[in-house]
């Protein structure tokens, strides 16, 4: 996917110690895509840490330009109130 890194997004995935080779992973192939009212779309997957723990990443992506643009990111470990059941 073709997609740019908001200054915003840089900052969080510096903080949150996400990799930018998990960003490309999760928007290639994101387990779950969500859309909010605002039309940005959430591209998200549950990955496993080095550390051993599980977390959710969800990518906030506004698909409405292109190249897409990441507006902000981030891990959570409360996989289940964010996860969509089928």
């Amino acid at each position: 996917m073709n997609f740019e890194l908001s200054l915003h997004a840089q900052k969080e995935m510096r903080r949150r110690e996400i990799s930018p080779q998990q960003v490309e992973r999760v928007l290639d192939s994101p387990q779950q895509i969500l859309t909010q009212a605002d039309g940005v779309k959430i591209y998200q997957s549950q990955v496993n840490f080095p550390s051993g723990k599980r977390y959710l990443i969800r990518i906030f992506l506004n698909t409405a330009v292109d190249p897409a643009i990441v507006v902000t990111l981030y891990r959570t470990s409360k996989i289940q109130k964010y996860w969509e059941k089928p």
